[in-house]
């Protein structure tokens, strides 16, 4: 977990509610955790609060600010797109945002096998959600453009000793660089579709949240979810509710795979920095290397 760049308390949080947002000063501030991005608070009972930790993390929340209102806007789908967008002031020098709070699980906490009712609701968001991005899209060096972009990072995670079955993993690996590329103009990218970035609730998707890496690209990067997210029956029932959105670029898939296990080797090899998502990048590749693909 990077430090922090400025200590962040309830007592902050509440100032700026008091000079920005007073009609919620009064309601309780409770620290619910901090991310790799944000520090989050529960403010009352039915929103959350985030302030990114550091200026990185600040581009990402400035970023949220400008396009989620207008890329969400008619989804079906609850997301964590800001209700209200902070901005600076002092002693706080980053925006900060205002988003709905949404007390299902966190679908990293519960097995993978009860995933499957959560195929037909995600694939349902992706098909609304990946629409053709506009030339100004925001870039993102990790996410939306070749495999072969991320080559040498997976490269250095499969020599470091933290990736299981790493000989076996560098072949597919191999085998996905080698794919066709996307074949069509860049859409959005949520660019982070793991487990714990989807809230369950009653059986169903809940909310897709933190588009800290929101980006537009090849759409395989967000079906790496897949393997992210499903088991065998669930991967079948994802790709059947995509109502074969996908099926004019025949690689689409593999080249899905061929992120999913980027993204497994980064949470794999970064144990440290992703302690909470350890186990989700383990499942995952244990999917990726048991899958037969018979469900393509």
């Amino acid at each position: 977990m990077p430090t922090s760049q400025l200590r962040v308390d309830a007592g902050l949080v509440r100032g700026l509610l008091q000079a920005q947002q007073p009609q919620l000063a009064d309601q309780s501030v409770t620290p619910v955790g901090d991310g790799w991005v944000n520090h989050v608070f529960r403010l009352g009972r039915e929103y959350a609060v985030r302030l990114p930790r550091r200026d990185e993390a600040a581009e990402l929340m400035a970023k949220e600010q400008q396009w989620l209102p207008q890329l969400t806007a008619g989804l079906a789908t609850a997301t964590s797109v800001p209700i209200y967008c902070g901005v600076p002031q002092e002693p706080y020098p980053y925006p900060w945002s205002i988003s709905s709070w949404y007390d299902g699980l966190d679908v990293s906490l519960q097995p993978r096998d009860r995933n499957v009712t959560l195929a037909a609701p995600l694939a349902a968001f992706l098909n609304a959600f990946h629409k053709p991005a506009p030339p100004d899209y925001p870039r993102n060096p990790a996410v939306g453009g070749p495999l072969a972009s991320r080559d040498q990072a997976v490269q250095e995670r499969l020599h470091s000793g933290m990736v299981p079955h790493a000989a076996r993993v560098e072949e597919l690996w191999a085998e996905a660089l080698e794919l066709p590329g996307w074949n069509s103009g860049p859409v959005w990218l949520h660019g982070d579709l793991h487990p714990a970035n989807l809230i369950s609730g009653s059986g169903t998707l809940q909310a897709v949240i933190d588009f800290g890496d929101l980006t537009a690209g090849d759409p395989a990067a967000d079906l790496a979810a897949a393997w992210l997210v499903f088991d065998a029956a669930g991967r079948h029932a994802f790709r059947t509710s995509l109502d074969g959105q996908y099926d004019a670029d025949p690689a689409i898939w593999l080249r899905a795979r061929g992120w999913a296990l980027c993204m497994a080797s980064n949470l794999l090899a970064g144990a440290q920095r992703h302690p909470g998502l350890y186990l989700v990048g383990s499942e995952t590749l244990m999917e990726i290397l048991t899958d037969d693909l018979t469900w393509l």
